[in-house]
């Protein structure tokens, strides 16, 4: 019926409440091990997660190609679990990278920083100093991720249809108001729309994928955004000819979908190998 998106605070119950829902619904759970899983899988190094997965950047790796690249697989890894149906992924800007889709569901798990700093101690026996260490790192990261990776504010509430505090709701209330939300949203119909604009959407992103993995085409911040049948190129190239030669190959990729350019071109564009 319908792909749940769940971004959360570290403390926050995101984790318990994902599981719990996919075994109500018996939905799929997409967690943060599936993610990178399948992203290595595709071919970002296991070893350069680190430096990006969830976290800010730094500032020369916000500027290297390792970034997009990173981007171009977890955006695919994204698509390929919704273009399954009936899964909840947690995280990793998901509900930004879908936010199109009719059939979205996205949610947001907070609590107060006095109880998560309990939950923190408990869980670990730490002390209060490390508990809100961990908590302000944690916070920054996500603040970081969404800012360098798509240029969005994790906490506006614009992202999400629901807002949850878990300080205040139960971990089987939250479930039971889900479970509603998502019955009653999701019509036959949103599903169905939602479904075909996310393999649409999977479509120019694999084709984004092939033009810089295996065409290495050297376009930078390469993106397909979906209109319909029409799929429109942009970025950023060198020259005329590489932007000219990405819309050629991506029209011979997806021959029933009409190819757009709109490349800009930047002579000595240059960014950190």
């Amino acid at each position: 019926m319908a792909v749940i998106t769940i971004a959360r605070q570290v403390a926050a119950l995101g984790d318990e409440i994902a599981a719990a829902l996919a075994k109500k619904l018996g939905y799929t759970f997409v967690g943060r091990k599936e993610t990178e899983a399948r992203i290595v899988e595709l071919g970002f190094p296991q070893e350069k997660l680190l430096k990006f997965d969830e976290r800010r950047p730094k500032f020369f790796a916000s500027l290297s190609k390792e970034r997009d690249e990173y981007l171009y697989y977890l955006q695919r890894a994204v698509l390929e679990s919704a273009s399954k149906g009936n899964c909840i992924l947690i995280g990793r800007g998901a509900s930004i990278i879908l936010e199109e889709a009719e059939n979205l569901v996205p949610l947001r798990f907070v609590s107060d920083d006095k109880t998560r700093l309990a939950r923190l101690k408990k869980e670990f026996d730490w002390d209060d100093k490390k508990a809100q260490q961990r908590i302000d790192e944690s916070d920054a990261n996500r603040r970081g991720f969404h800012k360098s990776f798509f240029n969005s504010e994790n906490e506006n509430a614009q992202h999400f249809m629901l807002t949850l505090n878990t300080a205040r709701l139960s971990i089987d209330e939250c479930v039971s108001l889900i479970e509603t939300l998502v019955k009653n949203h999701v019509t036959p119909e949103r599903d169905r729309l939602g479904k075909e604009r996310i393999e649409r959407m999977l479509k120019a992103q694999c084709v984004v994928n092939q033009l810089i993995f295996d065409y290495k085409l050297n376009i930078n911040f390469l993106r397909a955004s979906v209109d319909g049948n029409v799929i429109t190129l942009q970025g950023v190239a060198d020259s005329i000819s590489i932007a000219e030669q990405a819309v050629q190959t991506a029209a011979r990729i997806l021959p029933s979908c009409e190819i757009r350019n709109a490349i800009s071109i930047v002579q000595d564009f240059k960014t950190y190998q």
